[in-house]
């Protein structure tokens, strides 16, 4: 058996749909799914409590997630499939559409492995070592050239077991593949075929391949805004690293009084949710945090705050919930770095970025309007902070059989400073949060984020 630093490899498995179940299918990207061409690979990985021997592991848990994936690719094919990009020479005014493509035999790369980490430092919410996180979810494979075209895979997973203790299931998936919603669609497939209810199958949650959303205009703007010309090498993550990363929680009783706080400064306000008060505050304590360990920053040097906002309830017609694929918009909030670090930074925050929110979701011209210039905010000269997930999707119910995930971490948030909110772990009222900073970054923000918390509630 091979061995990576604390790893063990056990099997290495190739999952297919059933023979004969999809063939050759393609499904063009659209102008969604273009702009994610380019950015880093998104990795989740769930814990889940598993005090059983490896042999239970090997002869019970192994076949029934190697089977119960095969039956969700039937009805999730793209997953199984590869990316195939056309790069365009400099000189050439036209460019071929990417597209999703499955051919008979295509298959997802599976891994099994055991692990000598320790299980309970994983699970836990305090600053871990973030390197030790990287061998839990696995790369995508092989990037293969051919003459005119790059075939990128889309999806892999790994399986690891911590003897006697538990099991991680991590999920790699390039983003071009698809967002959160259907990746979520995915994976309660997937749960309810590992538990033997494909219920899925006859409540309306098979995934829609039609491409409903058509704007070929749109679809050439952005594939114009994506360098194709480069041969694409997905970037992966490694360690040694003096990085951490930790999980906060915002209960209830904190998000409400956050909210009040904003609403006695800011009476007059129109939007105000728990989600932009946790956004504001978060973002706020980040940058107090790097004020705190000696960072400089120039009057006018800019931040920005980048969250996708779901456009299938909010298009015109609607899209429906199932429809596959990405199909959210950025909502991009820009504030200088003196405002969003002083005394009314997380007030500012908040208030900005609910008005952006608020302005998107209810133009009465469509999310569409300027989708165009989307990319416009991104080129502004500022240091950029995005959010990965998203509390409305409940990724705390993926349970395959053993009961549910008692941690999620999204562990793609390490490639470009983002962070994670999803609903927290018995109870979707709570938010927990998930940063990666280093260490003494995190003890900054700790202290930064309980004092405000503490001051907030007198």
């Amino acid at each position: 058996m091979d061995h990576i630093l604390n790893l063990t490899l056990l099997e290495r498995s190739s999952i297919s749909p059933p023979p004969a179940t999809v063939g050759h299918r393609s499904l063009p990207l659209t102008f969604f799914d273009m702009p994610w061409l380019l950015f880093p690979p998104v990795h989740h990985v769930f814990f889940y409590n598993f005090p059983h021997s490896k042999s239970h592991f090997m002869e019970i848990v192994v076949p029934n997630l190697k089977h119960s994936l095969s039956v969700t690719l039937q009805h999730y094919f793209p997953f199984a499939s590869n990316l195939i990009v056309y790069p365009s020479p400099h000189d050439s005014k036209v460019k071929r559409k990417p597209e999703i493509r499955h051919v008979e035999g295509d298959s997802v790369a599976v891994t099994f492995a055991e692990c000598s980490l320790d299980f309970n430092d994983l699970v836990g919410n305090h600053p871990r070592k973030c390197e030790n996180f990287y061998p839990l979810v696995p790369q995508l494979g092989n990037t293969v050239k051919g003459s005119d075209y790059v075939s990128i895979p889309l999806f892999a997973v790994q399986v690891t077991y911590f003897p006697n203790s538990g099991i991680s299931i991590g999920t790699t998936n390039h983003h071009s593949l698809c967002d959160a919603s259907t990746r979520f669609g995915f994976l309660k497939a997937w749960t309810s075929a590992s538990s033997s209810n494909e219920s899925f199958l006859i409540n309306g949650s098979t995934p829609i391949f039609d491409r409903l959303i058509d704007n070929p205009k749109l679809d050439e703007n952005k594939l114009n805004h994506t360098k194709l010309e480069a041969f694409y090498n997905p970037p992966s993550l490694v360690g040694p690293s003096d990085r951490v990363r930790a999980t906060f929680v915002l209960t209830r009783t904190h998000i409400n009084q956050l909210k009040k706080y904003v609403l006695t400064q800011l009476p007059s306000l129109e939007y105000v949710s728990s989600f932009t008060v946790t956004c504001g505050y978060i973002w706020s304590c980040i940058i107090k945090s790097l004020v705190k360990v000696g960072e400089k920053k120039g009057e006018d040097e800019l931040e920005q705050f980048i969250l996708s906002i779901d456009c299938r309830s909010r298009m015109n017609p609607q899209v429906p919930t199932t429809y596959f694929g990405n199909c959210v918009a950025p909502c991009v909030t820009t504030i200088k770095n003196i405002v969003l670090s002083g005394e009314n930074g997380y007030v500012i925050a908040t208030k900005m970025i609910g008005e952006g929110i608020s302005k998107m979701v209810n133009d009465k011209e469509g999310m569409l309007r300027n989708a165009e210039r989307w990319h416009e905010d991104f080129k502004i000269p500022a240091r950029k902070i995005g959010v990965s997930g998203t509390p409305k999707l409940g990724f705390y119910d993926v349970d395959f059989g053993w009961g549910k995930p008692i941690k999620y971490e999204t562990v793609s948030i390490d490639y470009n400073g983002s962070i994670s909110i999803s609903a927290c772990k018995g109870s979707a009222q709570d938010f927990e949060i998930g940063l990666c900073f280093s260490s003494m970054q995190m003890q900054a923000f700790t202290s930064i984020f309980n004092d405000g918390l503490s001051a907030f509630a007198m």
